[in-house]
């Protein structure tokens, strides 16, 4: 369920006058960011009838967070949008997003839709676009729209975790083995993903079930690191973000100073890394 927050999580922490000199730099209207930023706004709104129509909660997460917190959107300069799910509400997700994006602009990507595709979480595809990210992972995918990533979180102990991601990290020194042409990488990566999903990550979660911990990790072979506090996630509030509002943790501020420390400050502009290295809007 989600409730009301205090007032202030409608406020940038910056100064609009800041921000809007940040998005002349960085993402100014009608320029290829921006474009981008729209259509996964676009995404971002369909998917949130989707799930409020179908009852499955989800938060903005990670960078999007930030952004909607510190800027009331897009950080200017960021081209990815991160949306989290509990481990119990994701495969009724998977269910209703297959069923949803039939007959739409938007595809959902897992090794089951695109066998190319090696992650262990889904994307949300846009049809009518084209992208390659810098990691070149993507070559192999048969869906490279813009997108957004759906991420699973489930209580699992750190160590689990990092255990989780040094068995599924061959993956990764298979796709940057330059003897491998595309079809190899294909069955290779989708080796490796099938034999985790069937008996190294049940394993960890029966593992996991026996600890005492309750904090929430990323799930199985997720390669990021950071976890959140239950108490801090619900009841899930609501988020102002590009003027639309998002579900969003129930404390904001400590789940970003769990993941960013001092999230208010902004990085060294000169330092910006992004993550895509070509688009095309079809």
């Amino acid at each position: 369920m989600v409730t009301p927050h205090r007032g202030s999580i409608a406020e940038m922490v910056i100064s609009s006058t800041e921000n809007e000199a940040l998005r002349q730099r960085f993402s100014p209207e009608g320029s290829p960011l921006r474009r981008h930023q729209d259509r996964m706004l676009e995404m971002m709104v369909w998917l949130d009838a989707v799930c409020r129509r179908h009852g499955i909660p989800y938060w903005l997460g990670s960078g999007t967070l930030l952004g909607a917190v510190r800027h009331g959107g897009f950080i200017p300069w960021d081209d990815d949008v991160d949306i989290e799910f509990r481990h119990e509400d994701y495969p009724r997700l998977m269910e209703v997003l297959a069923e949803e994006t039939a007959g739409t602009d938007y595809v959902l990507q897992t090794h089951t839709t695109d066998p190319g595709y090696f992650f262990t979480y889904a994307k949300l595809r846009d049809r009518r676009s084209r992208m390659l990210e810098q990691t070149g992972y993507d070559h192999i995918f048969t869906y490279q729209g813009i997108y957004l990533d759906l991420f699973e979180l489930e209580v699992m102990p750190g160590a689990l975790h990092w255990l989780s991601n040094r068995t599924f990290g061959r993956v990764y020194k298979v796709m940057k083995n330059p003897e491998y042409n595309a079809q190899q990488l294909v069955r290779k990566t989708g080796d490796i993903l099938r034999f985790n999903q069937r008996y190294v990550f049940p394993v960890l979660r029966a593992l996991s079930r026996l600890s005492h911990q309750k904090l929430l990790h990323y799930s199985p072979g997720i390669p990021f690191e950071s976890c959140r506090d239950p108490q801090e996630l619900f009841p899930l509030t609501t988020v102002a973000f590009e003027g639309h509002r998002f579900s969003a943790p129930h404390n904001p501020e400590a789940y970003l100073r769990r993941m960013f420390g001092k999230w208010q400050q902004l990085p060294d502009l000169d330092k910006i890394p992004t993550h895509t290295a070509k688009i095309e809007f079809i």
